[in-house]
């Protein structure tokens, strides 16, 4: 069983995409930035406020999926400054410290707008299919 979840973000629409998709006891959700609540990502954030505020829609979205941060297995983690690496691990590790997940972190040219300075993308195994 497939389930799609969006949350109205400007790019799915325009992209083509899900926010997160559920396949049986799999959640994969897309690159997330770090949007404020009203779907914004604020200009003055710094690198680790938008990692912080990403992580926190991915866990609100896991839980739409039946999921939880517990259950991440896997992250992927795109910013557009590697020099401020430490930043974005102390989000990582705030979140994911005790979980420890298998994590990739890379520098990219750019994101689909520069104020988006970190994206990150997760993917998590139910615990009854654990």
């Amino acid at each position: 069983m497939r389930q799609n979840f969006s949350d109205g973000t400007p790019y799915e629409p325009i992209v083509g995409f899900s926010r997160a998709v559920r396949a049986g006891g799999h959640v994969f959700v897309s690159g997330t930035v770090g949007w404020t609540e009203e779907l914004r990502v604020p200009v003055d954030a710094d690198m680790y406020e938008q990692a912080r505020l990403a992580i926190r829609h991915i866990e609100r979205t896991l839980a739409r999926a039946g999921a939880t941060l517990s259950d991440v297995v896997r992250t992927r983690i795109f910013t557009t400054d590697i020099s401020r690496w430490e930043d974005i691990a102390r989000a990582h590790r705030e979140a994911f410290g005790a979980i420890g997940p298998a994590a990739t972190l890379v520098e990219v040219s750019r994101l689909a707008s520069p104020e988006m300075l970190v994206e990150i993308e997760a993917d998590a195994l139910l615990a009854s299919d654990a």
